[in-house]
C-alpha cells in the first residue's frame, strides 16, 4: 500500500498505520525465516515509499533496543527467549500485545519520546487527542473514529464485530449483508454490551463506566444488559441511550450534538459551561477547567474543533468569564471581574 507524503506527521514521523503494517511485516519474517518470497515481499513493500523504509528502520530500532534492554538485566535471557518462543504461535494481534508488555518492560524511555502510543499501534485503528480520521471497512461499512479512540475488528464468515476499545465511533452499516442482515449482522462490543445496526447510522462513545449510544438512521439493538425477558432493546433514530452493566437507560434530549465532531464541530443547545469544557478537554491535552462558580453557566452555539485555543478565546465574548493559562497546558476560567 503505497502512502503520500501528507500522512507524515508534523514531526515527520511515520503515521500509525505504516508502522503498523511494519510491525507486521516483521512478525511474518521472524515466524517465515527460511521463505525467500516473502522476504523479497517485504523488499518490495519498502521500495514503494521513503515513509514505508522509515517505518521498517524505526521498527527494527525498537526490536534492537528491547533485545539490548532485556538481555542486560540479570536472569532475563530465559525469559527472553521464552518470549520469543511463544510468539512464534500467536497470531498477529496477540503477538503484538504479547510484545507491547516486553516493551514497556525494556523501552520506557523510548515510548516517552514517542507521540503515538504502543496501544494506538496495535489497535486495528485508532487515533490520537485531537485527531479524527474515517476509514471504509471491506463490506462498506463506514467507521469514524473520534478524539483517542480505538477499535479491533473480528471480521469471519460467520460474523463482522467491531470491539471499540477506546474512545467514540459513528459506524454507518455497510451493504454487503442488508438482503439478509442477520446471516452475518455488523455488531459493535464495548466493556458494556453489544450492538446490532441494522441499515443503521449510530454513535457509540466509550466511557469510564458507561457506554452512550446514540441513534440518527434505522434500527440498533442492544443485546447487553438484556432487557426484560431477555429480548434486546430496541432503539431507533433520534433516541439515546446510556448502558452500564446492569441496564440500558433511555435519555433526555441532549444538550449537544453527539455526532457533529465528524465534521469538526462542537454543537451546544443550553448545555452547562462545566460539561462544555469536558468536551473540549477531550480534544487537547493538559489541564482545562472553570470555578465552579461559574459551572453552571450556559452556552449554545457552533464551535469548530481545528484550534481548541482559539475555540477558549471565543468564551470571554458570550459569557462573563476569564481565561487564565498558567501554562498552554494547563488552562483554568474564572469569573470576569
Amino acid at each position: 500500500m503505497s502512502v503520500d507524503n501528507s500522512s507524515l506527521s508534523r514531526r515527520g514521523e511515520p503515521h500509525q498505520q505504516v508502522v503498523k503494517q511494519a510491525i507486521h511485516w516483521l512478525l511474518r519474517l521472524r515466524n517465515n525465516a527460511s521463505n525467500p518470497k516473502l522476504r523479497q515481499q517485504c523488499e518490495v513493500w519498502r521500495a514503494e515509499h521513503f515513509e514505508h523504509e522509515l517505518a521498517w528502520q524505526r521498527v527494527q530500532s525498537l526490536q534492537n533496543e528491547l533485545s539490548s534492554n532485556l538481555r542486560a538485566v540479570p536472569g532475563a535471557q530465559v525469559a527472553f527467549n521464552t518470549l520469543e518462543n511463544s510468539a512464534q504461535g500467536l497470531g498477529r494481534r496477540q503477538a503484538l500485545k504479547l510484545l507491547s508488555g516486553a516493551l514497556l518492560m525494556g523501552s520506557a524511555a523510548w515510548l516517552g519520546k514517542d507521540v503515538v502510543g504502543w496501544q494506538q499501534w496495535t489497535a486495528d485503528f485508532a487515533t490520537a487527542t485531537g485527531e479524527r480520521r474515517g476509514f471504509q471497512l471491506p463490506d462498506g461499512t463506514r467507521l469514524e473514529l473520534n478524539t483517542a479512540s480505538a477499535v479491533d475488528l473480528d471480521y469471519t464468515a460467520a460474523q463482522r464485530l467491531i470491539n471499540l476499545t477506546r474512545g467514540e465511533i459513528i459506524v454507518t452499516c455497510g451493504g454487503i449483508d442488508e438482503a439478509s442482515p442477520f446471516d452475518r449482522p455488523l455488531r459493535v462490543q464495548s466493556r458494556q454490551g453489544v450492538y446490532e445496526g441494522i441499515g443503521a447510522r449510530f454513535i457509540l462513545r466509550q466511557d469510564a463506566d458507561c457506554t452512550r449510544l446514540s441513534v440518527t438512521s434505522g434500527l440498533v439493538l442492544i443485546h447487553s444488559p438484556l432487557g426484560a425477558g431477555g429480548v434486546p432493546t430496541q432503539v431507533h433514530p433520534g433516541q439515546s441511550y446510556r448502558v452500564d452493566h446492569l441496564r440500558a437507560t433511555l435519555l433526555p434530549p441532549l444538550d449537544m450534538d453527539v455526532g457533529a465532531w465528524v465534521d469538526g464541530l462542537i454543537v451546544t443547545r443550553n448545555m452547562r459551561l462545566g460539561d462544555f469544557l469536558s468536551e473540549v478537554g477531550r480534544y487537547r491535552h493538559g489541564y482545562l477547567s472553570c470555578a465552579a462558580d461559574i459551572a453552571d453557566l450556559r452556552l449554545s452555539g457552533v464551535f469548530r474543533l481545528e484550534n481548541t485555543d482559539q475555540l477558549l478565546a471565543i468564551l470571554p465574548q458570550t459569557l462573563p468569564v476569564q481565561l487564565r493559562y498558567r501554562t498552554r497546558w494547563w488552562v483554568t476560567l474564572e469569573r470576569q471581574v
